[in-house]
């Protein structure tokens, strides 16, 4: 009878404290909860995890913890013949932050028939996650008020509203436009105009509202104009703009696809962007740089905010922390030739 071989034995949680001079909760908490450990010391004990090539028993550490380490994203409608690249970008560094931390995303959406809640209240019933994180975060957002009277944990891109718990992340929009005005003021403008969508979404009211904030600062000569979400009657208002004989020498537009139509525009009127007529936008979609000129805009720091997103949330599901308060992050200002000498 041939006797059997003695279980290899594997690389254990207390043998990387040991060899990286830590307890065993450090190492703990950078596998559960790096949020609580210093960078360097996070940095340190990462690479002692990597070398010794430690991997932790998935289905122990979830009957310990309790949790099932899977965030649930609702994600967006969108055309799969014309996607938001922002979305995709976020979902990347959300599937980045998330694994980081050892969680997995899984993607989700009501069932035909089915509303919102009714998906939510699914995943919560069959405890198949941990936490929801959500995006596009409206006026009275149905889903935040649901989870919010589940008391189930949630993190959201966008603000939620008083009485409503604060695990939100929102780029501060207001702040970004009031500097895209200041650098056109700076150019000698003086007649600007801000182009705006008419979906009347948060994030647009608030570049509206820096617009105004901007104009008012360097005494500016402001004025609005909404024609639509169509291409076609975005390029129509945009040339009875430039046509008239007060006609703005800088165009400020919400977002990067509004961009768009004023190119059209100013082309079939024989001006030149960057020279005679200044463009500044929001979002620095992909298409931004390849433009001629490349337009300037604001880019969303779309990986500092699914990082902190991911962070916030998981105090709530391991901590059992709500934020106080939500958390604002700068956009990121990008110069190109649209702006001007």
């Amino acid at each position: 009878m041939t006797a059997r071989r003695p279980r290899e034995r594997g690389v254990t949680i207390e043998d990387v404290a040991r060899a990286a001079g830590v307890s065993r909760q450090t190492i703990s908490n950078a596998l559960n909860a790096p949020h609580r450990l210093k960078a360097e010391t996070l940095e340190r004990v990462s690479a002692m995890i990597e070398n010794l090539g430690y991997r932790p028993d998935q289905s122990a550490r979830s009957l310990k913890s309790g949790t099932r380490r899977i965030i649930a994203y609702p994600t967006p409608v969108d055309d799969p013949a014309n996607p938001n690249p922002l979305m995709g970008g976020f979902l990347e560094a959300v599937v980045a932050a998330s694994g980081e931390a050892g969680y997995r995303v899984l993607l989700m959406r009501p069932r035909p028939g089915q509303s919102q809640e009714q998906a939510l209240d699914e995943l919560i019933a069959a405890r198949t996650v941990d936490g929801f994180l959500l995006s596009d975060i409206l006026r009275d957002d149905p889903r935040v008020a649901h989870l919010t009277g589940a008391g189930f944990p949630f993190a959201a891109f966008g603000r939620t509203g008083p009485g409503q718990p604060q695990s939100w992340v929102d780029v501060d929009s207001v702040q970004a436009m009031i500097e895209l005005v200041g650098m056109v003021a700076a150019r000698g403008h003086r007649r600007v105009a801000f182009l705006a969508s008419s979906s009347g979404q948060p994030w647009m009211d608030d570049r509206r509202a820096g617009f105004l904030a901007g104009v008012r600062r360097h005494g500016l000569a402001g004025q609005m104009y909404s024609p639509g979400d169509d291409p076609g009657e975005i390029v129509a208002a945009t040339r009875e703009l430039l046509a008239g004989r007060d006609r703005p020498t800088a165009i400020v537009a919400g977002g990067d696809w509004l961009a768009l139509g004023v190119y059209t525009a100013a082309r079939a009127e024989g001006l030149e962007i960057g020279t005679e007529l200044a463009v500044v936008a929001f979002d620095d979609l992909p298409i931004a740089a390849f433009l001629q000129p490349a337009l300037t805009t604001v880019r969303l720091p779309l990986r500092r905010i699914a990082e902190a997103l991911i962070s916030r949330l998981l105090q709530i599901v391991e901590d059992g922390v709500t934020p106080q308060a939500g958390l604002i992050v700068p956009g990121e200002l990008v110069i190109r030739p649209s702006l001007g000498p």
